[in-house]
């Protein structure tokens, strides 16, 4: 099959298709005589793993990890639960950074119960004097809430 095959077939975007090739998740796919990428049901079952790997979250390199084992398996999969044990640990301090900032945005929320004219808005004030009073974080310094102190939105997966 073709790129926009595997991509029909399996729900991907065919940039994300290539953009795994060239990370390596996926192994190249031979060409064709007219230069076609030419793919087979083990790519597309091996993109069906990565994306699954993805809908629970896991960076490229947790994935690339069990696919080497996946691909060479060894005597256990002691490897395999490690590797999940850890990204447990990542997703459940995510899931605390997340209910820190639930419990700021209500606390935020609760400025301004009912509607008032925008210049006596309690949350725009409260954004405002936040924002005037946290320092600017030298390009140098960790920018990450707990190296502030402070909470921030929390972005994407985990750094492993």
């Amino acid at each position: 099959m073709r790129i926009g095959d595997l991509a029909r077939s399996t729900a991907t975007p065919v940039q994300t298709i290539r953009f795994y090739e060239q990370q390596g998740l996926l192994p190249p796919p031979r060409r064709a005589e007219n230069n076609y990428r030419v793919y087979v049901e083990a790519h597309a079952e091996r993109l069906a793993f990565i994306r699954q790997c993805r809908n629970l979250d896991m960076t490229l390199d947790e994935i690339r990890t069990l696919l080497a084992l996946r691909d060479a398996p060894g005597p256990d999969c002691g490897e395999v639960n490690v590797l999940l044990d850890e990204h447990i640990g990542h997703v459940a301090e995510r899931v605390r950074e997340l209910r820190a900032l639930e419990r700021e945005l209500r606390a935020l929320r609760a400025r301004c119960v009912v509607p008032h004219a925008v210049a006596e808005c309690g949350i725009l004030q409260q954004l405002d004097s936040a924002a005037a009073a946290a320092p600017t974080p030298p390009a140098a310094q960790p920018t990450s809430s707990a190296a502030r102190g402070t909470h921030s939105h929390v972005h994407g997966p985990h750094r492993r």
